[in-house]
């Protein structure tokens, strides 16, 4: 129990420094380039942030647990969503840059409309899908890349202009730095965590929605919170929606090509299966309270943190109490 806590403590420690280097690293390289912010939160930290998934979700895939490998992808969107970006939108609601979010939630959407039809009518996930998902992650990368060529970064405050910049070199290196310490760090908190959980006699389903899901998530949390307290709120905004997609096109994409699977029906609502009638819903139900506010208006309310806290809040006790 005492090797337990202390890994834990570890993996904690890990996340937080992790973060700290990944975001200095990340904005470092933005505006080095005169990048957009959120563009390269929506691709370069969204990647690093989801280490975590992407390998949990491939070990659960290879150990042919599909509860986990589709519970994790679907839970950490909701996590991500409804608690990371909900806790930055109600700390610090304000404008976005309405262009730079337009692919990443449009690809987004037309993914998770894909996984839903195909969860829907099929009812399993077959090979064919998989790569079709790890095709859409590369026309994002290659769309975003070319995104990033055209559309110019907002020109730096005074402020940003004084501070000391560090070499490339260096950038790269907190970058690499920071998503190594990130995953490791999700990886000692997830393992512990999972054990706890499976002792408890949780089904795998709902262990990978909740708690290898916000575990997962972490990185995300712990970046979105740096984000915010270096004054990066759109860096953080970018990070979510890049991870979100990436959940579906990399890390569902990956576990599905390595092992395909059918929709995980380990748990019931009068009688029909829970993830076709509360998980898949509330995933795409988050991300439009998200996202069409910010591309209508260009603008973040507190009002939308606060519902999506209480979603977060009523969905994890449906899951653990019903």
């Amino acid at each position: 129990m005492l090797k337990a806590v202390l890994l834990f403590l570890l993996g904690f420690a890990l996340l937080i420094k992790g973060g700290d280097w990944f975001v200095d690293g990340a904005t470092g390289i933005a505006h080095r380039f005169h990048l957009p912010e959120l563009l390269i939160g929506a691709t370069v930290v969204s990647i690093g942030t989801t280490l975590p998934e992407v390998m949990v979700s491939a070990q659960a895939a290879l150990q042919h647990n599909s509860g986990i490998s589709y519970g994790n992808a679907i839970g950490s969107i909701i996590c991500n969503t409804s608690l990371i970006a909900a806790l930055t939108i109600a700390v610090m609601p304000g404008k976005v840059n309405k262009k730079s979010l337009v692919l990443p939630a449009s690809a987004f959407f037309a993914a998770a409309g894909i996984y839903s039809l195909i969860a829907y009518t099929l009812g399993r996930f077959d090979r064919w899908v998989g790569i079709l998902f790890l095709v859409m992650f590369a026309v994002y990368m290659f769309l975003s890349v070319r995104q990033m060529k055209t559309q110019p970064a907002e020109e730096a405050g005074e402020e940003e202009e004084e501070k000391k910049e560090l070499s490339l070199v260096m950038e790269l290196v907190l970058l690499v730095a920071g998503a190594a310490a990130i995953a490791g760090g999700a990886n000692l908190l997830v393992n512990n965590g999972t054990i706890i959980a499976a002792a408890l006699g949780v089904p795998d389903s709902v262990i990978g929605l909740t708690m290898v899901a916000l575990g997962t998530s972490l990185p995300e949390l712990v970046t979105a919170i740096t984000s915010l307290i270096k004054g990066h709120g759109a860096l953080s905004l970018g990070n979510v929606i890049g991870a979100n997609l990436f959940n579906i096109v990399l890390v569902s994409g990956m576990a599905i090509t390595l092992s395909p699977f059918a929709v995980p029906a380990e748990k019931t609502l009068m009688g029909i299966n829970s993830s076709l009638l509360v998980d898949i819903p509330v995933m795409l139900g988050v991300m439009a309270i998200l996202c069409v506010p910010a591309l209508k208006t260009g603008k973040l309310y507190r009002k939308q943190g606060i519902l999506l806290l209480c979603i977060y809040a009523a969905f994890t006790l449906y899951q653990f109490l019903l």
